[in-house]
């Protein structure tokens, strides 16, 4: 009889691993990772191949994840490339060494 995975093993969170963000268990793979690869186009089965140590069970977790926490996963993002612009300008103004 073939191995049952729960899938409800497949994303974790842990306070000090990936800022306690959900993540492929056993992977420092995120959700918002995987969230954004996907909003840019890449098919799972690119990031299986991309990312060798993800299957795709564990990608497609992933994906049902954000699509069910997809306004907060979103706006986690936002502010992520928010502080990425903000940290670049202080960069760009000699404010960052």
């Amino acid at each position: 009889m073939p191995t049952i995975t729960d899938i409800g093993t497949l994303i974790v969170s842990t306070p000090g691993t990936c800022g306690g963000r959900p993540r492929i268990a056993g992977t420092r793979m995120s959700v918002e990772a995987i969230a954004i690869y996907s909003n840019s186009g890449m098919k799972p089965e690119e990031m299986v191949t991309e990312y060798p140590h993800l299957n795709l069970a564990q990608v497609h977790a992933a994906l049902a994840y954000y699509y069910a926490n997809k306004e907060q996963i979103d706006a986690d993002i936002a502010a992520y490339y928010e502080e990425c612009d903000r940290l670049e300008a202080q960069h760009r103004a000699g404010q960052l060494k």
